[in-house]
């Protein structure tokens, strides 16, 4: 796996995380870290051609259930989309909203 997938990887897992808790605070920080991710993405883009975002959104699902979070997990029950709600274009824009994000991420899993 490239360095490049690892990134947006950690970016989006802290996004579903943030998503994903229920307790404000904890949230919070989680938002907080996929900021400061995005935000050296965006410093230094990753390259379109090594990040195919399915399999970055698949990985960083499996990062934000692990088991040590699933009893903090309240915000949506039902299982995440497998397709990337987000292109690579999308993360990387200036206007980026992470918390738009996490709603984003809470409405497709709440409706499926």
């Amino acid at each position: 796996m490239s360095a490049d997938v690892d990134r947006v990887r950690g970016a989006l897992a802290e996004l579903i995380k943030a998503a994903l808790l229920s307790d404000d605070t904890k949230s919070l920080a989680c938002r907080e870290e996929a900021s400061a991710r995005i935000a050296n993405l965006t410093a230094n883009p990753p390259d379109p051609a090594h990040v195919r975002m399915d399999g970055a959104w698949t990985l960083a699902i499996q990062d934000a259930e692990t088991p040590e979070l699933v009893p903090e997990e309240g915000q949506v029950s039902l299982t995440l989309p497998r397709q990337c709600l987000f292109t690579l274009e999308e993360v990387l824009a200036p206007g980026f909203d992470r918390d738009e994000a996490v709603e984003r991420i809470r409405k497709s899993a709440s409706t499926g």
